[in-house]
This record gives C-alpha cells, structure tokens and sequence, in this order.
C-alpha cells in the first residue's frame, strides 16, 4: 500500500460556522481516476446489517455531505451518511463489543474495474466514525442478490486491511490488487458512521456485452474510456463529458474559465480500445451562453500516431446536440476534442466498433486481471 497522508482519532466538537473549517483532507494520488461506485455509472449500496441512525444510500451521494446542527429526528441526530447503532457486549459484566464485532454494507459498482484508490470520508463524524475500517472486493458477473454475495461460494480480496481511520476527515487508501472487482464490502470496526465512499479506478468493460451490441459509445465512462487530459478544469471536470446520460444541469458538463488570449481549450481521451468511429454527438445542453463558439474532433491510433481531425472546426449551438455523420469510418485508440475559443460542452459520444486489434486488447486484459 503506498504512503499517503492518513488521519486519526476524534475532532473537535462541532463549534459554530463553517462545519469544513477544520476538516481533516489530503491530495490523494488516484482521485483523477473514474469513480466506480458513481450512482450514475448505476452502482448501488445493496445491503447493510445495520443502518439505525442513517441509511447506507448516503454513502454513494453525490457532492460532498452537508452538515444541520439543528436537524434531528425520533432517532437522534439526523446525518448525511451512513450510521449504524452503538455496539454492546454480552454482559454486564463485559459491556464492550468484541475484538472482531463489526457492521458491514456491501456496494454494486456502477461498472467493473480494477480498484486504484478508496476514500472513506467520515465529513461531520467528529465522534461517532468507527475506530477502523476494511474493504474487501468480489468478482461476480450478472445481478446477485445479498445473500449470494454473502454465500461461501465467492471469494473475497482484501482491498484495505482493517486500518484506523480519523472522525471528520477523508480517510484515503491506496490498493495495489491488480484484479478486476464488481462488488465491494465496507466494513467499520465496530460500528458508527461514515459520510461518503469513493472508489477510484479503472473501468473493465465486460467485451461480451459491448461485442452484442456491435455499434457503442467508444468513449463512454462505462464502457471504458476516459479522460487523459485537459486544457482547462477550473469550473468542472472533464470526465462529466463522457458520463452518462445527458447533462441535468450547467455543472453537469465541462466550461473552462474565459480566455483572453488568443488560444484554444481542449481534452484528450483514451478510447475502449481500437475503435471504427462511425458518428458523433457533441451536446452543449444547458450551456446557453457560456457554449463553446466552435468546435473540431480528432483521432488518432496509438500513442505515437498523429492527429487526423475527423470533425473540422464547426459552429455550435448553445444548449443544442449536435449530431455527425462521418464519410468514411475512422480508426484510433484516442480522440481530442478541441473547442474554440472558450466555454463548454456537456458530452462527447464517439460511435463506433471495435476492430479485431481492440477486440483482442480487451480479452488480454480481461485474462490478465482474472477471467
């Protein structure tokens, strides 16, 4: 596991004013990665043995979570996360939890991937976050239920040992298990409350789901793609150009600061793998009147190949989908959207096929992570 800034023990009692003022965090080195357990990639906490004081569905919201001094309800204090009930011993005369009591909530990941990083952000938990935490990760294709999940027939990997944690802080890990995980199980030693679970990594796609549907996204999150780099993150991220569904809302996209230069915004993208690109939308919904003025798309195959615009520069719409048929198809490993001058778009879809080179990458990479 790789040396990163940690946290432990309790933090102060809430004092008034900004709840974050003296929140607990670090730069995490795996955090530009894709987030697996994204609610909208369509992962889900599908069970928990206990979640008395808030429910485990908290732990894959969205944004960061909020904190109401004032709020509480019939069970006590009511907290944007995950909570279970305080543990007790057996007796009177032992009235601590044993050494190996613990509550556990397993996660569907939004996607299969190979597990990079975890964040276990205990935000607004200043006494009340468990002593430690574990994760374990599990392989298991189709749609299982709890109790197969929890069944002797599948096998568990230790992602984080039971390691403590800190109250009121992100609590980042590094995983090193290069294995390809579907479910995960978090478990806090022995019980109380955590806000939120990031799960950064790298998507691996299932090759016989995206070989049926014979024409995908070739750059969609899901399906694998991302984001290698940008000209420009300072309103909101790159990825959310290749997430899915379209965009609900203006930060939902990808809008660069304004420039008073004379250049140009862009992002590069890593396809599934070699790919005939065949069509494409560019989307600048709910961008009125920060949409990007123009613009062009490129592709290139390999690392060293060269750029070969496939979409000439071109007038966008504000708050529009813009829909492209290319001439002839086009073969790459990467794209580059480049916008001109500033400004926005909320999605790129690259249509398109895997070539026989891609379709062989991917099942290498599937038999090397474990079949």
């Amino acid at each position: 596991m790789t040396a990163i800034e940690t946290f432990t023990g309790d933090a102060s009692p809430y004092g008034g004013g900004d709840p974050y003022a003296d929140y607990r965090t670090a730069d995490f080195p795996f955090t530009h990665l894709a987030d697996l357990a994204d609610r909208r990639l369509g992962a889900g906490v599908i069970a928990a043995n206990d979640e008395f004081f808030a429910q485990r569905e908290n732990l894959l919201l969205p944004g960061r979570p909020v904190f109401d001094p004032e709020r509480f309800g019939h069970k006590g204090k009511i907290m944007d996360g995950w909570e279970t009930r305080r543990r007790r011993g057996v007796s009177a005369g032992h009235p601590w939890p044993a050494d190996d009591d613990h509550d556990w909530a397993l996660i569907r990941l939004g996607t299969p991937g190979v597990v990079r990083g975890i964040v276990v952000d205990t935000a607004h938990f200043r006494g009340n976050y468990p002593q430690a935490v574990s994760v374990e990760g599990a392989a298991v294709d189709g749609s299982p239920s709890p109790e197969e999940l929890l069944s002797d027939d599948v096998k568990w990997t230790t992602l984080v040992p039971r390691t403590r944690i800190g109250g009121h802080a992100a609590n980042g890990f590094a995983v090193t298990a290069e294995q390809r995980f579907t479910h995960l199980r978090l478990n806090q030693h022995p019980d109380g409350g955590i806000a939120r679970l990031r799960v950064h990594g790298e998507v691996v796609p299932d090759l016989a789901w995206l070989t049926a549907l014979g024409t995908f996204d070739v750059v969609a999150l899901e399906n694998g793609g991302r984001v290698e780099d940008a000209s420009d993150r300072f309103y909101s991220p790159a990825a959310n150009t290749i997430r899915p569904g379209r965009s609900q809302k203006m930060d939902d996209g990808w809008e660069t600061r304004r420039r008073r230069d004379h250049g140009h915004d862009w992002i590069t993208y890593r396809l599934v793998a070699q790919s005939q690109v065949r069509a494409l939308e560019i989307d600048t919904a709910y961008l009125k009147g920060n949409a990007a003025g123009w613009a062009s798309v490129s592709v290139r195959d390999g690392e060293d190949g060269d750029w070969r615009e496939i979409l000439p520069r071109t007038r966008l719409q504000p708050d529009t989908n813009h829909r492209f048929v290319l001439p002839d198809p086009a073969v790459g490993t990467h794209a580059r959207v480049d916008i001109h001058p500033d400004g926005g778009i909320s999605r790129l879809r690259l249509f398109g096929t895997l070539t026989d080179r891609g379709t062989a990458a991917l099942e290498a990479r599937r038999q090397e992570l474990g079949g």
